[in-house]
């Protein structure tokens, strides 16, 4: 247990661990700055060290940290579910407290919870966790701008490496031209790939996603060949249908759009019981165009059910992106509950711009 949240602290608690635990091989951490801290220190350290000694120390043990993905705890995996394990056990712990505790008081239930964790027959343990509880989906709705040829090659890896880096389930992309089609094909066989019409897919983790059928559903009235690519699909038992779509452009547009949106709507409003929908793209909507419009009461906004961040509000932010205010909604039918919403993309590439001029979303989702 940490007296306070400082480096020391945390460097001092794995001092502790080791010398309780034994030499650990792996160190996996979040990016809480307390613990980016240890590491740079950690970094700092080693390099005022004997060379020899560091190496000899590291063919011994053999330990390494490893940091998460920014802002996606979900990432976690299996010590994610450890750390609700231990609320579990602490919860009950805590339940036969009587008043406040104090610090020795509260090591003394972290050491017995440690004690019920480690106990190979505790029901803590072996039990199995229900797919309610486990049910996770990660996904990426990203306008990639490739219309826009200046640097594409060094873009498209740019975009490559934010998908190897977050390995959303599903990926939403607008304007993605036919190099950039091909360049994914060839580096991402792990993901099945959705074609719509002109410059809209998908991509489907194939090892989480069952892929059912797919359509592409035309707007009539369109004067920019727009379209909504809608797939079914099967994520841990559980029907989704994810709908993706680039809505007309331009603020003469706007009746356009409006109708755009109510295809949308309709498929809403029509989804079967048993299927979530989610829908995410650059829609180029005005909040005024969404109240003429109106959402069905089940629907809601990621981005208005996280709270209103204003630092995810825009995607296309001339102010911070200059490559060249519209915002990048997710919507979805609430049988599913967000979890974390993020911007992708915000940091320059090496040829001086950004991978797109709008940034992407990242967000993830559990079972309500």
């Amino acid at each position: 247990m940490l007296e306070d949240l400082s480096t020391d602290a945390f460097i001092n608690a794995l001092r502790c661990f080791i010398a309780i635990r034994g030499t650990v091989r792996q160190i996996q951490s979040d990016q809480g700055t307390n613990f980016v801290g240890a590491k740079n220190e950690f970094k700092k350290g080693l390099l005022e060290l004997d060379k020899e000694m560091i190496s000899t120390y590291l063919a011994k043990n053999q330990c390494d940290f490893q940091m998460n993905v920014p802002e996606a705890s979900h990432r976690g995996g299996i010590w994610e579910r450890q750390i609700r394990t231990v609320r579990n056990v602490m919860s009950s712990v805590l339940a036969q407290a009587t008043g406040r505790l104090d610090d020795t008081s509260l090591r003394t239930f972290f050491y017995e919870a440690m004690s019920i964790l480690n106990h190979p027959n505790s029901p803590a343990v072996t039990q199995e966790p229900s797919e309610k509880e486990d049910f996770k989906l990660s996904l990426i709705t990203w306008n990639v701008d490739g219309l826009d040829v200046e640097n594409l090659p060094e873009r498209a890896r740019g975009l490559v490496k934010y998908l190897n880096l977050y390995k959303p389930d599903v990926v939403f992309l607008q304007e993605l031209i036919d190099p950039y089609v091909h360049f994914l094909k060839k580096r991402f066989v792990s993901y099945l790939m959705i074609e719509g019409r002109l410059l809209h897919r998908m991509l489907l983790k194939k090892s989480r996603v069952t892929f059912v059928e797919s359509e592409i559903v035309p707007y009539r009235t369109t004067k920019m060949r727009r379209n909504l690519l809608v797939a079914q699909v099967i994520v841990d038992g559980q029907k989704l249908c994810l709908m993706t779509s680039h809505f007309e452009s331009c603020k003469a547009n706007a009746k356009e759009r409006m109708n755009q949106l109510h295809v949308v709507k309709w498929r809403f409003k029509h989804a079967p019981d048993d299927v979530t929908v989610v829908f995410g793209g650059d829609t180029n909507l005005r909040d005024a165009e969404v109240t003429k419009v109106g959402l069905p009461a089940t629907v809601c906004d990621v981005w208005e059910r996280l709270g209103k961040q204003e630092h995810c509000r825009y995607t296309w932010d001339t102010s911070a992106n200059n490559n060249k205010k519209a915002s990048y909604p997710v919507r979805f039918l609430p049988r599913l509950a967000p979890d974390h919403m993020a911007l992708v993309g915000l940091e320059k590439l090496d040829c001086g711009r950004y991978t797109s001029d709008h940034w992407g979303i990242y967000c993830t989702f559990s079972a309500e």
